[in-house]
C-alpha cells in the first residue's frame, strides 16, 4: 500500500484523473440513465476549481519541502510515521510544512459546517427535484464524505501538532554564536 500512496503522492495528475473517474462512476451509479460522456464532463469541468486550488497548493507545499516532489512526498512520510528529521536542513523544512498545514486548517470547524449546509442544501434540493434513488445517493455519499473528512481532517491535525512539538523552535543563528565583545 506505500508503494501505491508513494507513487499517487509523486503523479498529481494521476490523483487528479482518478478522482474524476471515481466521481463519475459515483454520478453513474446514482442515475445510471445519463450519458457516461456528458457525465464525465459535466464532472472534469466543475472540478477545475478545485484542480487549481490543489496545484497551487502542491506548489507552495514542494516549495516548503525543497522544491521537489521527491522531498515532499519524503517528508510527508515522515510525518505520517511521526518521525522527525535528524538533518537541520530537512528538520527546517518539515518545520515550514507543518505550519503551512496547521495554518491552513486553523478554520476547520467552520469550513465543516459549511460543508454540511451546501450538502444539506444539495439533499433537499435532489429531494425536491430528483427520485427517490438519487436522493438517498446523495445522502449516502454526504454523510460518508462528510464523516470521512471529519475523522481524516482530526488525524491530520493530531500529526501536525505532534510532529510540530517534536521539531520545537528552530534554533535562532546568533544565539550559537556567544558574543565574546
Amino acid at each position: 500500500m506505500e508503494k501505491i500512496n508513494t507513487f499517487l503522492a509523486e503523479r498529481l495528475w494521476l490523483q487528479i484523473a482518478l478522482s474524476i473517474v471515481c466521481a463519475t462512476a459515483a454520478i453513474l451509479l446514482i442515475s445510471p440513465g445519463e450519458s457516461p460522456a456528458a457525465v464525465l464532463l459535466r464532472v472534469a469541468g466543475s472540478s477545475v476549481g478545485g484542480v487549481l486550488v490543489l496545484v497551487l497548493l502542491r506548489r507552495r507545499e514542494k516549495r516548503a519541502a525543497g522544491g521537489s516532489a521527491t522531498g515532499l512526498v519524503a517528508l510527508d512520510k515522515k510525518l505520517r510515521d511521526g518521525e522527525a528529521p535528524t538533518e537541520p536542513a530537512e528538520r527546517q523544512a518539515m518545520r515550514d510544512l507543518v505550519a503551512q498545514r496547521l495554518h491552513r486548517t486553523r478554520h476547520h470547524t467552520a469550513a465543516t459546517a459549511v460543508l454540511a449546509l451546501l450538502v444539506v442544501t444539495l439533499v433537499l434540493l435532489t429531494a425536491a427535484t430528483s427520485g427517490l434513488r438519487q436522493t438517498v445517493g446523495y445522502a449516502l455519499l454526504g454523510v460518508a464524505g462528510l464523516g470521512w473528512l471529519v475523522i481524516e481532517g482530526r488525524r491530520q491535525r493530531r500529526r501536525l501538532r505532534h510532529m510540530r512539538d517534536a521539531l520545537g523552535v528552530a534554533p535562532d543563528a546568533s544565539a550559537e554564536v556567544p558574543d565574546r565583545g
